[in-house]
């Protein structure tokens, strides 16, 4: 390039960014792919600026140092820059420094198509055919594809976010994340989040109703325009995150609008935030202070005939921690056991109605104590096998009986080194069955189950 010293001189600077994670099958897309279509000398410019990008880490340096590197001259350089420029692989940006007669460069590297965006692309596909000749692209076509899977013959059984986190409360997402909090998601000053297509999720369109949400705009206030595609993802999002009802949205959304009918999700996302303190205060309600979704209940609009139903409807109707305070005789639970409760809610994903069986049954098995480890390891077994209902818990306690006294006892085994003798006891009638207790021989639980149950009648006739 004979008029190149007008573009660019030998100490002109320089310094190297990317647009995006490069990967190592990206290597294999630049040497097989790009470099029929390049040349060598414009794959080794490419490669050259990928090792600066890693050993300058942002630090300039002069053109010098790439005439070193590759061992050539600052024609063949420009030349090559012009390719890389050309096919999409590089952007060039430049300005004038102040202080001296000198420019300097900002090299912005792109990552290569993926495979199957490079062989769908109307001109490179030709292009690379014409190159290689008709052996060598069949080979490479071979090389960057996988077996087809007919899909036709399968269902799609993946979940949405909504789906699979819907356990998790907004405020459980949420605690302790103010304001200042939500700075700290944006990168330091003076720099930008690295950037590249990757891996989505998507929430159903039924976790917000849009229906009664537009119904109550004003087309001349909110156009229809202005809710886009990505401002509707964005409420979706935020209503699920912080629990936010259509109509609260809707007053959200009149509060950030600009007079060009412009919806900024920031600000959006803001005033979600906002709107979230001031409705729930900087503290968060807990996941224990939650009782059993009406959607999850057996007992709901119906009359208990027996006091299993009894029982089965109070732990539907009640929160883990009134539960606990319940048994404690109105004294409030110790910190270690709401912990012990908010973690298994929060990480196995139960419901509160059956979070309140595993106290209950537990609280029975163990001398009125909840145990960490047998309480953990009967939430695991509960949670895997996807547990839902109160009436669902406490079979599943009638049919493992066997198993979970084995766990207990292989508990007290590495606490005890003389075992004392086992004693079979009464026990609840929706349990049916026999168990020791280990822990305290003069434990009646007989008397504990009568107790328990005259402290729930408490509660529930609000005495």
């Amino acid at each position: 390039m004979e008029h190149h010293w007008k573009e660019l001189i030998a100490v002109d600077r320089y310094t190297v960014q990317s647009r995006g994670v490069l990967h190592d099958v990206d290597r294999k897309v630049l040497t097989m792919l790009y470099q029929p279509l390049i040349g060598h000398r414009a794959l080794a410019l490419y490669m050259t600026l990928w090792g600066e990008l890693e050993l300058l880490g942002g630090r300039e340096a002069t053109h010098h140092r790439l005439m070193a590197l590759m061992q050539c001259g600052l024609p063949d350089i420009y030349s090559e820059r012009l390719k890389l420029e050309g096919i999409g692989l590089l952007n060039t940006y430049v300005r004038a420094l102040e202080t001296e007669e000198l420019k300097q460069f900002l090299y912005e590297l792109r990552p290569p198509l993926a495979p199957d965006q490079f062989f769908r692309d109307e001109m490179l596909g030709v292009f690379l055919y014409r190159q290689v000749g008709r052996h060598l692209f069949a080979q490479l076509n071979e090389f960057f594809a996988r077996p087809a899977v007919d899909e036709t013959k399968f269902t799609r059984v993946t979940r949405s976010f909504s789906d699979v986190f819907s356990s998790v409360q907004a405020e459980q997402i949420v605690a302790g994340f103010s304001e200042e909090a939500g700075h700290e998601l944006e990168p330091p000053d003076g720099r930008v989040h690295i950037g590249r297509d990757g891996a989505s999720y998507t929430l159903d369109d039924d976790v917000f109703d849009f229906e009664l949400f537009f119904a109550g705009l004003s087309k001349q206030i909110v156009p229809r325009r202005a809710v886009t595609a990505k401002v509707k993802e964005a409420i979706k999002k935020l209503a699920f995150l912080y629990g936010i009802p259509p109509l609260d949205m809707q007053k959200i959304v009149l509060g950030v609008i600009d007079p060009a009918y412009h919806i900024d999700i920031d600000a959006l996302r803001q005033a979600a935030r906002e709107w979230y303190e001031l409705e729930h205060g900087s503290a968060a309600p807990r996941l224990v202070e939650r009782v059993q979704p009406l959607a999850h209940r057996t007992m709901e609009g119906v009359e208990p005939r027996t006091k299993e139903e009894q029982l089965m409807k109070q732990l539907e109707t009640i929160s883990p921690r009134q539960l606990l305070k319940e048994i404690s005789g109105g004294a409030e639970p110790s910190l270690s056991d709401l912990q012990l409760v908010e973690d298994i809610m929060f990480q196995q994903q139960l419901l509160p109605g059956v979070v309140n069986v595993l106290i209950y049954y537990v609280m029975l098995r163990t001398n009125m104590k909840l145990s960490k480890k047998y309480v953990e390891k009967i939430a695991s077994h509960w949670a895997r096998k996807k547990v839902r209902t109160v009436k669902e818990a406490m079979e599943l306690a009638k049919e493992e009986a066997k198993t979970y006294q084995n766990w207990a006892n292989e508990k007290e085994k590495g606490t005890r080194t003389v075992r004392k003798v086992v004693r079979t006891e009464i026990v609840p009638d929706w349990l049916k069955m026999d168990y020791s207790q280990p822990d305290d021989d003069d434990f009646d639980v007989e008397q504990a189950r009568k107790e328990l149950e005259q402290r729930l009648k408490k509660y529930r006739d609000g005495s």
